[in-house]
Protein backbone atom coordinates (compact mmCIF):
# COMPACT_ATOMS: atom_id res chain seq x y z
CA UNK A 1 0.00 0.00 0.00
CA UNK A 2 1.70 3.08 -0.93
CA UNK A 3 0.33 7.01 -1.66
CA UNK A 4 1.45 9.18 -4.70
CA UNK A 5 4.13 11.55 -3.44
CA UNK A 6 2.73 14.73 -3.70
CA UNK A 7 5.03 18.10 -4.93
CA UNK A 8 6.39 19.73 -1.51
CA UNK A 9 8.02 22.88 -1.14
CA UNK A 10 11.70 22.95 0.39
CA UNK A 11 11.45 24.13 3.95
CA UNK A 12 13.78 26.34 5.15
CA UNK A 13 14.54 27.40 8.61
CA UNK A 14 17.05 29.47 7.89
CA UNK A 15 19.14 28.36 11.06
CA UNK A 16 22.62 29.28 9.16
CA UNK A 17 22.04 32.84 9.82
CA UNK A 18 20.81 33.00 12.91
CA UNK A 19 23.16 34.93 15.17
CA UNK A 20 25.44 32.15 17.02
CA UNK A 21 23.85 33.08 20.83
CA UNK A 22 20.47 33.61 19.08
CA UNK A 23 21.29 29.45 17.66
CA UNK A 24 22.70 28.07 21.27
CA UNK A 25 19.53 29.29 22.88
CA UNK A 26 16.99 27.73 20.55
CA UNK A 27 19.05 23.82 20.68
CA UNK A 28 18.92 24.74 24.23
CA UNK A 29 15.20 25.59 24.65
CA UNK A 30 14.49 22.51 22.52
CA UNK A 31 16.62 19.89 24.85
CA UNK A 32 14.74 21.48 27.68
CA UNK A 33 11.24 21.44 26.64
CA UNK A 34 11.43 18.57 24.27
CA UNK A 35 14.82 16.40 25.00
CA UNK A 36 12.68 13.01 25.56
CA UNK A 37 10.94 13.33 22.95
CA UNK A 38 13.71 14.09 20.19
CA UNK A 39 16.39 12.21 22.10
CA UNK A 40 18.72 14.80 22.60
CA UNK A 41 20.89 12.10 24.60
CA UNK A 42 24.96 13.30 23.49
CA UNK A 43 26.12 10.60 26.41
CA UNK A 44 23.96 7.97 25.48
CA UNK A 45 26.37 4.36 24.97
CA UNK A 46 26.32 3.48 21.61
CA UNK A 47 23.69 0.30 20.71
CA UNK A 48 25.42 -2.21 19.17
CA UNK A 49 23.19 -4.70 17.11
CA UNK A 50 23.57 -8.23 15.86
CA UNK A 51 22.63 -9.46 12.27
CA UNK A 52 18.83 -11.30 12.41
CA UNK A 53 19.39 -14.79 11.34
CA UNK A 54 16.78 -17.70 10.29
CA UNK A 55 16.78 -20.85 11.32
CA UNK A 56 13.75 -23.16 9.82
CA UNK A 57 10.81 -21.13 10.58
CA UNK A 58 11.93 -18.49 12.86
CA UNK A 59 13.96 -15.25 13.27
CA UNK A 60 17.00 -15.55 15.49
CA UNK A 61 19.17 -12.86 17.52
CA UNK A 62 22.29 -13.78 19.53
CA UNK A 63 21.00 -17.32 19.57
CA UNK A 64 17.20 -16.03 20.97
CA UNK A 65 13.43 -16.49 18.89
CA UNK A 66 12.84 -13.21 17.21
CA UNK A 67 9.29 -12.39 16.69
CA UNK A 68 8.80 -8.52 15.32
CA UNK A 69 6.65 -6.18 16.31
CA UNK A 70 6.82 -3.50 13.19
CA UNK A 71 5.82 -0.66 11.82
CA UNK A 72 5.60 1.16 8.37
CA UNK A 73 6.99 4.91 7.65
CA UNK A 74 8.10 4.81 3.96
CA UNK A 75 8.37 8.51 3.95
CA UNK A 76 11.90 8.50 5.86
CA UNK A 77 14.70 9.02 3.21
CA UNK A 78 12.78 11.51 1.48
CA UNK A 79 11.71 13.13 4.73
CA UNK A 80 14.84 13.42 5.51
CA UNK A 81 16.65 15.07 2.14
CA UNK A 82 15.36 18.19 3.86
CA UNK A 83 17.84 18.89 7.07
CA UNK A 84 14.73 20.95 9.05
CA UNK A 85 12.99 17.80 8.88
CA UNK A 86 15.31 15.72 10.27
CA UNK A 87 13.76 15.86 14.09
CA UNK A 88 11.21 13.77 12.81
CA UNK A 89 13.36 10.80 11.60
CA UNK A 90 14.41 11.08 15.14
CA UNK A 91 10.80 11.38 16.75
CA UNK A 92 9.11 8.32 15.01
CA UNK A 93 12.72 6.03 15.58
CA UNK A 94 12.42 7.01 19.40
CA UNK A 95 8.42 6.90 19.51
CA UNK A 96 8.76 3.25 18.06
CA UNK A 97 11.66 1.78 20.56
CA UNK A 98 9.53 3.24 23.32
CA UNK A 99 6.80 1.14 22.16
CA UNK A 100 9.33 -2.14 22.25
CA UNK A 101 8.78 -1.68 18.07
CA UNK A 102 12.09 -3.68 16.59
CA UNK A 103 11.56 -3.06 12.88
CA UNK A 104 10.63 -0.05 10.59
CA UNK A 105 9.88 -0.96 6.75
CA UNK A 106 10.91 2.13 4.49
CA UNK A 107 11.72 2.97 1.01
CA UNK A 108 15.34 2.58 -0.05
CA UNK A 109 14.39 4.03 -3.91
CA UNK A 110 13.01 7.25 -5.43
CA UNK A 111 13.48 6.53 -9.21
CA UNK A 112 13.27 9.69 -11.39
CA UNK A 113 11.09 12.96 -10.26
CA UNK A 114 11.31 15.33 -7.11
CA UNK A 115 14.35 14.26 -4.29
CA UNK A 116 15.02 11.28 -6.77
CA UNK A 117 17.69 9.28 -5.39
CA UNK A 118 17.96 7.51 -8.98
CA UNK A 119 17.90 10.64 -11.37
CA UNK A 120 18.34 8.46 -14.21
CA UNK A 121 19.94 4.85 -15.03
CA UNK A 122 23.12 5.39 -12.82
CA UNK A 123 22.76 8.79 -11.61
CA UNK A 124 22.64 9.21 -8.02
CA UNK A 125 21.61 12.63 -6.16
CA UNK A 126 24.31 12.30 -3.48
CA UNK A 127 21.94 14.45 -1.81
CA UNK A 128 19.43 11.76 -1.03
CA UNK A 129 22.12 9.16 -0.59
CA UNK A 130 22.83 11.02 2.39
CA UNK A 131 19.48 10.94 3.83
CA UNK A 132 19.10 7.36 3.66
CA UNK A 133 22.86 7.86 5.47
CA UNK A 134 20.54 9.13 8.08
CA UNK A 135 17.87 7.31 8.53
CA UNK A 136 20.29 4.19 8.94
CA UNK A 137 22.20 6.08 11.17
CA UNK A 138 19.49 7.32 13.31
CA UNK A 139 17.42 3.62 13.25
CA UNK A 140 21.46 2.27 15.06
CA UNK A 141 21.31 4.97 17.48
CA UNK A 142 17.44 4.10 18.70
CA UNK A 143 18.09 0.09 18.07
CA UNK A 144 15.30 -0.07 15.42
CA UNK A 145 16.29 -2.20 12.70
CA UNK A 146 15.17 -1.14 8.87
CA UNK A 147 13.26 -3.35 6.60
CA UNK A 148 14.29 -1.67 2.97
CA UNK A 149 12.65 -1.97 0.21
CA UNK A 150 14.46 -1.45 -3.27
CA UNK A 151 11.67 -0.64 -6.09
CA UNK A 152 8.00 -0.33 -6.28
CA UNK A 153 5.59 -1.84 -8.94
CA UNK A 154 3.18 1.10 -8.56
CA UNK A 155 3.55 4.53 -9.74
CA UNK A 156 4.65 5.85 -6.06
CA UNK A 157 8.38 7.17 -5.82
CA UNK A 158 9.06 6.30 -9.94
CA UNK A 159 8.49 2.58 -9.42
CA UNK A 160 8.86 0.63 -12.66
CA UNK A 161 7.13 2.78 -14.93
CA UNK A 162 9.97 4.94 -14.20
CA UNK A 163 12.67 2.13 -15.40
CA UNK A 164 10.13 1.58 -18.60
CA UNK A 165 10.38 5.18 -19.45
CA UNK A 166 14.50 5.37 -18.99
CA UNK A 167 14.28 2.36 -21.28
CA UNK A 168 12.13 4.19 -24.17
CA UNK A 169 14.22 7.16 -23.68
CA UNK A 170 17.34 5.00 -25.04
CA UNK A 171 14.72 3.64 -28.01
CA UNK A 172 14.31 -0.05 -26.22
CA UNK A 173 11.12 -1.08 -28.24
CA UNK A 174 9.08 -1.96 -25.09
CA UNK A 175 5.13 -2.83 -25.33
CA UNK A 176 2.55 -0.55 -23.81
CA UNK A 177 2.95 -2.21 -20.41
CA UNK A 178 5.22 -1.05 -17.50
CA UNK A 179 5.71 -5.41 -16.79
CA UNK A 180 8.44 -4.94 -19.87
CA UNK A 181 10.49 -3.96 -16.41
CA UNK A 182 10.39 -7.77 -15.66
CA UNK A 183 11.74 -9.07 -18.87
CA UNK A 184 13.52 -6.33 -20.93
CA UNK A 185 17.29 -7.67 -20.38
CA UNK A 186 18.23 -3.74 -20.53
CA UNK A 187 16.13 -2.92 -17.72
CA UNK A 188 17.32 -5.80 -15.67
CA UNK A 189 20.23 -4.46 -16.08
CA UNK A 190 19.57 -0.76 -14.89
CA UNK A 191 18.37 -2.02 -12.27
CA UNK A 192 20.67 -4.67 -10.82
CA UNK A 193 23.23 -1.65 -11.28
CA UNK A 194 21.01 -0.12 -8.78
CA UNK A 195 20.72 -2.81 -6.45
CA UNK A 196 24.83 -2.91 -6.46
CA UNK A 197 25.10 0.39 -5.74
CA UNK A 198 22.48 0.55 -2.72
CA UNK A 199 24.09 -2.72 -1.24
CA UNK A 200 27.95 -1.44 -1.49
CA UNK A 201 27.02 2.61 -0.24
CA UNK A 202 29.47 3.13 2.34
CA UNK A 203 27.00 5.16 5.48
CA UNK A 204 28.95 8.83 5.68
CA UNK A 205 27.48 9.02 9.04
CA UNK A 206 28.77 5.36 10.30
CA UNK A 207 31.41 4.30 7.81
CA UNK A 208 30.10 0.98 7.20
CA UNK A 209 28.72 -0.57 3.87
CA UNK A 210 25.23 -0.91 4.20
CA UNK A 211 25.94 -4.76 3.33
CA UNK A 212 28.17 -5.12 6.16
CA UNK A 213 25.31 -3.39 8.60
CA UNK A 214 23.23 -5.37 10.90
CA UNK A 215 20.84 -2.20 11.45
CA UNK A 216 19.36 -3.45 7.96
CA UNK A 217 17.49 -6.24 9.13
CA UNK A 218 16.56 -7.00 5.06
CA UNK A 219 16.04 -6.28 2.24
CA UNK A 220 12.83 -6.42 -0.45
CA UNK A 221 13.34 -6.90 -3.64
CA UNK A 222 9.89 -4.74 -4.71
CA UNK A 223 6.58 -3.44 -2.92
CA UNK A 224 3.61 -5.60 -4.15
CA UNK A 225 4.77 -7.51 -7.82
CA UNK A 226 2.57 -7.54 -9.84
CA UNK A 227 2.84 -8.65 -14.19
CA UNK A 228 -1.04 -9.06 -15.09
CA UNK A 229 0.24 -9.27 -18.55
CA UNK A 230 1.67 -13.26 -17.76
CA UNK A 231 -1.25 -14.41 -15.40
CA UNK A 232 0.59 -17.90 -15.59
CA UNK A 233 3.32 -16.44 -13.34
CA UNK A 234 6.40 -17.08 -15.38
CA UNK A 235 7.59 -13.90 -16.41
CA UNK A 236 7.83 -12.37 -12.63
CA UNK A 237 8.95 -15.74 -11.03
CA UNK A 238 11.57 -15.58 -13.52
CA UNK A 239 12.42 -12.13 -12.59
CA UNK A 240 12.48 -13.03 -8.71
CA UNK A 241 15.12 -16.06 -9.85
CA UNK A 242 17.52 -13.79 -11.01
CA UNK A 243 17.37 -10.88 -8.72
CA UNK A 244 17.60 -12.65 -5.76
CA UNK A 245 20.31 -14.74 -6.96
CA UNK A 246 22.11 -11.60 -7.77
CA UNK A 247 21.32 -9.67 -4.38
CA UNK A 248 23.04 -12.82 -2.63
CA UNK A 249 25.92 -12.53 -4.79
CA UNK A 250 26.59 -9.03 -3.28
CA UNK A 251 25.40 -9.59 0.29
CA UNK A 252 24.81 -13.25 1.69
CA UNK A 253 24.72 -11.41 5.43
CA UNK A 254 20.93 -9.84 4.80
CA UNK A 255 17.74 -11.58 4.54
CA UNK A 256 16.12 -11.46 1.64
CA UNK A 257 12.11 -11.34 0.81
CA UNK A 258 10.05 -10.43 -2.44
CA UNK A 259 7.34 -7.68 -1.56
CA UNK A 260 4.78 -9.75 -1.76
CA UNK A 261 0.88 -9.43 -0.89
CA UNK A 262 -0.01 -13.08 -0.61
CA UNK A 263 -1.92 -14.18 -3.29
CA UNK A 264 -2.34 -17.62 -4.66
CA UNK A 265 -1.74 -17.74 -8.51
CA UNK A 266 -3.27 -19.78 -11.15
CA UNK A 267 -1.58 -22.91 -10.30
CA UNK A 268 -2.12 -22.82 -6.61
CA UNK A 269 -4.39 -25.30 -5.05
CA UNK A 270 -5.62 -22.38 -2.98
CA UNK A 271 -6.32 -20.21 -5.89
CA UNK A 272 -10.28 -20.59 -5.28
CA UNK A 273 -10.10 -21.01 -1.11
CA UNK A 274 -7.31 -18.80 -0.28
CA UNK A 275 -7.72 -15.71 -2.16
CA UNK A 276 -10.10 -12.88 -1.10
CA UNK A 277 -11.99 -13.31 -4.79
CA UNK A 278 -10.96 -14.78 -8.76
CA UNK A 279 -9.13 -11.61 -9.86
CA UNK A 280 -6.49 -12.19 -7.40
CA UNK A 281 -5.08 -15.51 -9.28
CA UNK A 282 -4.50 -13.80 -12.36
CA UNK A 283 -1.89 -10.84 -10.93
CA UNK A 284 0.94 -12.87 -12.50
CA UNK A 285 2.17 -13.44 -8.71
CA UNK A 286 2.04 -16.55 -6.54
CA UNK A 287 2.75 -16.88 -2.98
CA UNK A 288 3.82 -20.06 -2.61
CA UNK A 289 5.87 -20.67 -5.77
CA UNK A 290 7.35 -17.19 -5.31
CA UNK A 291 8.43 -17.73 -1.70
CA UNK A 292 9.78 -21.22 -2.14
CA UNK A 293 13.08 -20.35 -3.50
CA UNK A 294 16.46 -20.83 -1.72
CA UNK A 295 17.84 -17.51 -2.29
CA UNK A 296 14.31 -16.09 -0.51
CA UNK A 297 14.95 -16.43 3.03
CA UNK A 298 11.14 -14.99 4.02
CA UNK A 299 7.61 -14.25 2.72
CA UNK A 300 5.57 -11.46 3.12
CA UNK A 301 2.02 -10.92 3.02
CA UNK A 302 -0.37 -7.79 2.94
CA UNK A 303 -3.33 -7.82 4.68
CA UNK A 304 -6.04 -5.02 3.30
CA UNK A 305 -9.31 -6.88 3.30
CA UNK A 306 -11.36 -3.61 3.30
CA UNK A 307 -9.44 -2.76 -0.12
CA UNK A 308 -10.41 -6.79 -1.33
CA UNK A 309 -13.81 -6.30 -0.46
CA UNK A 310 -16.68 -3.64 -1.11
CA UNK A 311 -19.61 -5.31 -0.30
CA UNK A 312 -19.00 -6.69 3.06
CA UNK A 313 -19.20 -5.46 6.25
CA UNK A 314 -16.78 -4.73 8.99
CA UNK A 315 -17.20 -8.13 10.71
CA UNK A 316 -16.86 -10.09 7.41
CA UNK A 317 -14.38 -8.46 6.37
CA UNK A 318 -12.56 -9.10 9.51
CA UNK A 319 -13.28 -12.83 9.81
CA UNK A 320 -11.87 -13.13 6.12
CA UNK A 321 -8.21 -11.57 7.64
CA UNK A 322 -8.16 -14.01 10.24
CA UNK A 323 -8.40 -16.85 7.46
CA UNK A 324 -6.07 -15.56 5.48
CA UNK A 325 -3.43 -15.10 8.12
CA UNK A 326 -4.16 -18.16 9.25
CA UNK A 327 -3.94 -19.50 5.58
CA UNK A 328 -0.36 -18.53 5.64
CA UNK A 329 1.23 -19.31 8.87
CA UNK A 330 0.33 -22.48 8.24
CA UNK A 331 2.12 -22.06 4.31
CA UNK A 332 4.97 -21.06 6.44
CA UNK A 333 4.93 -24.22 8.68
CA UNK A 334 4.34 -26.78 6.21
CA UNK A 335 5.05 -25.90 2.80
CA UNK A 336 7.40 -23.28 2.32
CA UNK A 337 8.97 -23.91 6.40
CA UNK A 338 9.78 -20.37 6.39
CA UNK A 339 9.05 -17.42 8.65
CA UNK A 340 5.54 -15.37 7.58
CA UNK A 341 5.78 -11.57 7.97
CA UNK A 342 3.16 -9.35 7.28
CA UNK A 343 5.02 -6.77 6.55
CA UNK A 344 1.69 -4.44 5.95
CA UNK A 345 -1.49 -4.19 7.62
CA UNK A 346 -4.34 -1.75 8.04
CA UNK A 347 -7.77 -0.32 8.18
CA UNK A 348 -8.99 2.91 6.17
CA UNK A 349 -10.52 5.62 7.83
CA UNK A 350 -12.96 6.08 4.47
CA UNK A 351 -15.24 2.70 5.06
CA UNK A 352 -18.69 3.79 4.99
CA UNK A 353 -19.14 2.06 7.94
CA UNK A 354 -15.65 3.10 10.19
CA UNK A 355 -15.35 3.72 13.43
CA UNK A 356 -11.81 4.38 15.38
CA UNK A 357 -12.58 1.50 17.61
CA UNK A 358 -12.62 -0.78 14.66
CA UNK A 359 -8.85 -0.29 13.93
CA UNK A 360 -7.90 -1.14 17.31
CA UNK A 361 -10.22 -4.33 17.07
CA UNK A 362 -8.43 -5.33 13.79
CA UNK A 363 -5.14 -4.08 14.77
CA UNK A 364 -5.63 -6.78 18.31
CA UNK A 365 -7.00 -9.54 15.99
CA UNK A 366 -3.76 -9.45 13.54
CA UNK A 367 -1.20 -8.91 16.76
CA UNK A 368 -2.84 -11.82 18.79
CA UNK A 369 -1.69 -14.34 15.65
CA UNK A 370 1.53 -12.98 15.76
CA UNK A 371 1.79 -13.29 19.44
CA UNK A 372 0.34 -17.16 19.52
CA UNK A 373 2.42 -17.92 16.66
CA UNK A 374 5.51 -16.71 18.82
CA UNK A 375 3.73 -19.21 21.98
CA UNK A 376 3.88 -21.65 20.07
CA UNK A 377 7.26 -21.61 18.08
CA UNK A 378 5.30 -21.49 14.56
CA UNK A 379 6.38 -19.27 11.18
CA UNK A 380 3.91 -16.23 11.84
CA UNK A 381 7.06 -14.46 12.49
CA UNK A 382 6.06 -11.07 12.68
CA UNK A 383 3.56 -7.96 11.75
CA UNK A 384 3.86 -4.22 10.59
CA UNK A 385 1.19 -1.54 10.99
CA UNK A 386 0.57 0.51 7.51
CA UNK A 387 1.57 3.93 8.58
CA UNK A 388 2.97 5.08 11.09
CA UNK A 389 4.08 8.87 11.07
CA UNK A 390 4.60 11.86 13.61
CA UNK A 391 2.65 15.25 13.99
CA UNK A 392 1.80 17.65 11.69
CA UNK A 393 2.84 15.09 8.53
CA UNK A 394 -0.56 15.21 6.83
CA UNK A 395 1.06 15.47 3.29
CA UNK A 396 2.68 12.05 3.89
CA UNK A 397 -0.35 10.63 5.21
CA UNK A 398 -3.17 8.35 3.73
CA UNK A 399 -6.30 6.96 4.85
CA UNK A 400 -4.76 4.42 6.81
CA UNK A 401 -2.14 6.58 8.81
CA UNK A 402 -1.84 7.38 12.50
CA UNK A 403 -0.24 9.11 14.86
CA UNK A 404 0.13 6.14 17.66
CA UNK A 405 0.42 7.96 20.54
CA UNK A 406 -2.69 11.03 19.96
CA UNK A 407 -4.85 7.62 20.71
CA UNK A 408 -3.80 5.99 24.15
CA UNK A 409 -6.29 2.73 23.37
CA UNK A 410 -3.68 2.03 20.53
CA UNK A 411 -0.65 2.71 22.12
CA UNK A 412 -0.89 0.48 24.50
CA UNK A 413 -2.46 -2.55 22.33
CA UNK A 414 1.01 -1.86 20.53
CA UNK A 415 3.06 -1.39 23.57
CA UNK A 416 1.88 -4.38 25.11
CA UNK A 417 1.95 -6.51 22.24
CA UNK A 418 6.10 -5.82 22.37
CA UNK A 419 5.34 -6.52 26.30
CA UNK A 420 3.46 -10.25 25.18
CA UNK A 421 6.46 -11.18 23.04
CA UNK A 422 9.10 -10.46 25.47
CA UNK A 423 7.29 -12.51 27.85
CA UNK A 424 7.59 -15.63 25.39
CA UNK A 425 10.96 -15.10 24.37
CA UNK A 426 12.73 -12.24 26.00
CA UNK A 427 13.56 -8.39 25.75
CA UNK A 428 16.11 -7.68 23.26
CA UNK A 429 19.00 -5.79 24.77
CA UNK A 430 17.60 -2.57 22.67
CA UNK A 431 14.19 -2.95 24.70
CA UNK A 432 15.36 -2.94 28.37
CA UNK A 433 15.73 0.55 28.41
CA UNK A 434 12.46 1.48 27.35
CA UNK A 435 10.67 -1.77 28.12
CA UNK A 436 11.89 -3.56 31.13
CA UNK A 437 10.44 -1.40 34.40
CA UNK A 438 6.68 -1.25 32.12
CA UNK A 439 6.65 -4.73 30.89
CA UNK A 440 7.10 -5.73 34.55
CA UNK A 441 4.07 -3.67 35.58
CA UNK A 442 1.93 -4.65 33.10
CA UNK A 443 -0.79 -7.73 33.53
CA UNK A 444 -0.91 -9.65 30.56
Amino acid sequence: MVQSPMSRKLARNGGLFYPVIGFALFVTFLYLAFGDLWGFNFNREEIKLSFVERNGTQFFVDGKAFYINGWNSYWLMDHAVDYSNRPRIKGILQAGAKMGLTVCRTWAFNDGGYNALQISPGRFDERVFRALDHVIAEARKNGIRLMLSLVNNLHAFGGKTEYVKWAEKEGVALSSSNDSFFYDPTIRRYFKNYVKTVLTRRNIYTGIEYRDDPTIFAWELINEPRCMTDPSGDTLQDWIEEMSTFVKSIDRKHLLTVGLEGFYGRKSPKRSTGNPEFWAADLGSDFIRNSMLSTIDFASVHVYPDHWFHDKNFEEKLKFAAKWMLSHIEDGDKELRKPIMFTEFGLSNENEDFQPAQRDRFYKMVLDFIYKSAKRNRSGAGSFFWQFLVEGMELYNDDFGIVPWERPSTYELITEHSCRLAKEHGLLHTQMEHLKDFCASTRL
